[in-house]
C-alpha cells in the first residue's frame, strides 16, 4: 500500500483542520491510490499546518514593510522571492532564480470622467485596486492624459445581436472619416481591446471609451488589459447603458482623465528541482508568487505559494523516483507573464520531459468551494490529475466540484503546448451558488473572495480549513506522481499545439477581449 505520508485518521484530519493552528497531518494511507508506491519511497514527515501559516505571516510582514504589496517589480516581490528561494536552498534543492523583463503598469491616482454637454454629469470611477466597480474603469496599460472632446461612435452594433458579434474598432477602416481630437466610443466584441484602442489612437482619438456589448452577462462596467505598453491616450471600459447614454444626443462632449505609469521592470521566477529522480519524467507543480499592486495578496496567491513551499520542504527529506520541479511565478497578475516566459524559453527536448503541470492559485478563499480543474478540458493525461486529486477529497469524505480550465492562471502556457495540467482553486470574484453553500457552507450569493485583488487580501482573509485541506491535496498529488512508474506524459501529437483559449481570453489579471 502507498505510504505517501504518515498520518492520523481522516476524522482527526478534519477536526484538526477546523481547529488550526493545531499541528495537522495532511496525508493519506491505505486505499487512497490503487497503484502501490515503492515502499522505500516514503515521506518521513507530515506537513504541519502551523508551518503553512508561518509562511503566510512572513508574506504579510513583507507586504507591511514594503508599501502593502508584493507585486512583481516592487521590493515586496523581491523580498518574497528571497524568502522562498532561501527556504528551498536550505532544504537542499537546486534553485534557479530566472530573471526576465516585463511591462509594469500602475494606476497612480483615480481616474475621472464627466459629461460636459449637452448635460452635465459626473461618472463614478473605479478606484485603483478596488473590487467595487464604478461607472467606468481604467484598462491596464492605458495611457495617461487629460482629454476633452466630442464623442464619436465607431461602427456600433445597436441593438446588440443575441450572440456577441460586434466588430467595432477592430479594423483600421472602421475609423475612416474619424475626426482627430474626438473621443472614440467603441463597442466590446470580437477582437482584443488592444486592437480597438490602437486603431483609435492611430486615427487621432484623444481618448477611447470601450462600452460593454449588451448581451446578458455583457452589460456591466468591466476592466481588462491592453496587453502591454504603447498607448498614449486614456482608455477605459464602461457599461452598455453608459455607452448608449453617450450617443443618445448628438455632439456629446466628455472630459476623461487618467494617471498611469507603464514601464519595463525586472522580476523573477523561482524554480526548485529535486537532485534525484528520473530526469526524463519530471513532475511539476507551481503557484504564482506575486500579488496585485493594490494589496498584499495573502490569498491571491500567498495561499498557493505557502502551501506549495511547505510541501516542497517536506518532500526534500525523501528521494523520489521521478524528478520533481516546483515553480513560483512572477508577473502572473499582468497576464501569466512568468509562466509564459518559462515555457517559451524551454527547449523542445526539455518540454517533452515534463509529464504534468499542476497549478495552485487561491486555495484558501474565505467563502471557499473545493474546486478541482476539469481534466476533460485539457490535454491527454489531465483527467488523471483530476481523478488523483478527487481521490484525496473522496477519502476524506469532502465534497468537491469541477472548475473549467479556462486559461486564467499559470497552467495556461503548459496546456497550450500539450502538457497535462490540473490543480486546485477555491474561487475568486465569482458568486457562490446555493448548491455550493449546501456542500461547503459559507454564504450563497456572495463572492468566494470579497477581497479579491484588493487591499483587504490580508492574513485575516484566509480560511484555515481550506488552506490545510488543499495543502494536503497538493502533498498527496505531488507524492503520488513523484513515486509513480507511469505519470502522465505529454503526447507527441500535441508538441506544437497552439494555445486553446475561448473567445473571451482571460487570465487572473483581467479580460483581453
Amino acid at each position: 500500500m502507498p505510504h505517501i505520508f504518515r498520518c492520523a485518521s481522516a476524522g482527526r484530519f478534519i477536526a484538526a483542520a477546523a481547529a488550526l493552528p493545531l499541528a495537522l497531518s495532511l496525508t493519506l494511507v491505505g486505499t487512497a491510490h490503487a497503484d502501490p508506491a515503492p515502499p522505500e519511497r516514503q515521506l518521513a514527515d507530515s506537513v504541519q499546518a502551523p508551518n503553512i501559516k508561518r509562511h503566510l505571516q512572513e508574506f504579510q510582514k513583507i507586504a507591511d514593510a514594503n508599501g502593502g504589496t508584493r507585486a512583481s517589480g516592487t521590493p515586496g516581490f523581491d523580498k518574497s522571492r528571497d524568502y522562498v528561494a532561501g527556504k528551498l536552498r536550505g532544504a537542499g534543492y537546486q534553485v534557479t532564480v530566472q530573471q526576465f523583463d516585463f511591462p509594469f503598469f500602475q494606476e497612480k491616482s483615480t481616474a475621472a470622467m464627466a459629461q460636459i454637454s449637452p448635460d452635465a454629469k459626473t461618472y463614478k470611477p473605479t478606484a485603483p485596486g478596488s473590487s467595487e466597480f464604478g461607472d467606468f474603469a481604467t484598462l491596464t496599460y492605458s495611457g495617461s492624459g487629460n482629454a476633452q472632446g466630442t464623442i464619436q461612435a465607431v461602427d456600433l452594433t445597436l441593438p446588440p445581436t443575441p450572440q456577441p458579434s460586434s466588430t467595432s474598432g477592430c479594423e483600421a477602416q472602421d475609423f475612416a472619416g474619424f475626426t482627430a481630437g474626438n473621443i472614440a466610443l467603441v463597442q466590446r466584441g470580437t477582437c482584443p481591446f488592444a486592437d480597438k484602442a490602437r486603431n483609435a489612437q492611430t486615427a487621432g482619438a484623444s481618448a477611447v471609451i470601450i462600452f460593454n456589448e449588451g448581451q446578458p452577462g455583457r452589460t456591466d462596467t468591466f476592466t481588462g488589459t491592453l496587453g502591454g505598453p504603447g498607448f498614449t491616450v486614456p482608455v477605459v471600459g464602461t457599461s452598455f447603458a453608459i455607452g448608449q447614454e453617450l450617443i443618445a444626443k448628438p455632439n456629446t462632449v466628455v472630459r476623461l482623465k487618467t494617471d498611469t505609469e507603464s514601464s519595463t521592470r525586472t522580476t523573477n521566477n523561482i524554480i526548485a528541482e529535486t537532485k534525484r529522480g528520473n530526469a526524463d519524467k519530471v513532475v511539476m507543480a507551481g503557484a504564482h508568487l506575486d500579488s496585485v499592486l493594490a494589496g498584499p495578496g495573502i490569498n491571491d496567491n500567498g495561499s498557493g505559494s505557502a502551501g506549495l513551499l511547505e510541501v516542497a520542504l517536506q518532500l526534500a527529506k525523501v528521494p523520489t523516483k521521478n524528478k520533481v520541479r516546483f515553480a513560483w511565478w512572477g508577473a502572473e497578475e499582468l497576464g501569466l507573464l512568468g509562466s509564459d516566459h518559462y515555457v517559451t524559453n524551454l527547449p523542445e527536448a526539455d518540454r517533452g520531459k515534463i509529464g504534468l503541470y499542476a497549478n495552485y492559485d487561491m486555495i484558501a478563499s474565505p467563502n471557499y468551494s473545493y474546486m478541482i480543474y476539469d481534466g476533460s478540458g485539457g490535454p491527454a493525461g489531465s483527467a488523471e490529475i483530476e481523478k488523483n486529486l478527487a481521490r484525496y477529497f473522496d477519502f476524506l469524505r469532502l465534497p468537491h466540484v469541477p472548475t473549467a480550465l479556462d486559461g486564467r492562471s499559470d497552467y495556461g502556457p503548459f496546456m497550450a503546448i500539450g502538457i497535462p495540467v490540473g490543480g486546485l482553486f477555491t474561487g475568486a470574484e465569482g458568486i457562490k451558488t446555493p448548491e455550493e453553500q449546501k456542500m461547503f457552507g459559507g454564504e450563497a450569493g456572495k463572492p468566494y473572495d470579497a477581497c479579491y485583488h484588493s487591499a483587504c487580501d490580508k492574513i485575516s482573509n484566509i480560511n484555515d480549513k481550506a488552506l490545510a485541506v488543499n495543502t494536503g491535496a497538493i502533498a498527496y498529488s505531488v507524492a503520488t506522481f513523484a513515486f509513480s512508474d507511469n505519470p502522465p506524459t505529454r503526447t507527441p501529437a500535441a508538441k506544437s499545439a497552439p494555445a486553446q483559449r475561448g473567445k473571451t481570453q482571460t487570465h487572473h489579471g483581467g479580460l483581453t477581449l
